[in-house]
């Protein structure tokens, strides 16, 4: 049930949970899917607030998804948690940044909004 691939010269493996045959050997595939979400809009967000000159001190992303009952299993809603930490942050241009990404540039996103409801939460912490 594992599988090896090579992508930008990393090595990911991926596989199924001990119950339904697998090793953990490796991550599952659809979680992945959570993964791919959160860095494509991150690494946006960033460039973007680079470019506007507004500097956080920590910045996160998390994505939480539900997942239907029924088979083919697949998630059928995200949510888009972005966390900033810093000083004196600018909300009008964090939420520009964030909206450019989903709108504009994230092409992981995208993909997804055709497929399922996609929303979003911005936390600011001093």
């Amino acid at each position: 049930m594992a599988f090896e691939t090579e992508m930008d010269g990393h090595k990911l493996v991926v596989d199924a949970d001990p119950s339904v045959g697998g090793e953990n050997k490796g991550v599952r595939p659809k979680p992945l899917m959570l993964v791919s979400l959160a860095g494509c809009t991150g690494m946006d967000v960033i460039s973007i607030l680079k470019k506007m000159r507004v500097e956080v001190d920590d910045f996160n992303v998390s994505v939480e998804a539900d997942m239907t009952e029924e088979h083919p299993k697949h998630y059928n809603k995200m949510k888009i948690i972005y966390s900033f930490k810093g000083k004196d942050l600018p909300r009008e241009k964090i939420e520009k940044a964030v909206n450019l990404s989903e709108e504009k540039y994230c092409g992981v996103s995208a993909v997804y909004k055709k497929a399922m409801d996609i929303s979003t939460e911005i936390l600011i912490n001093e």
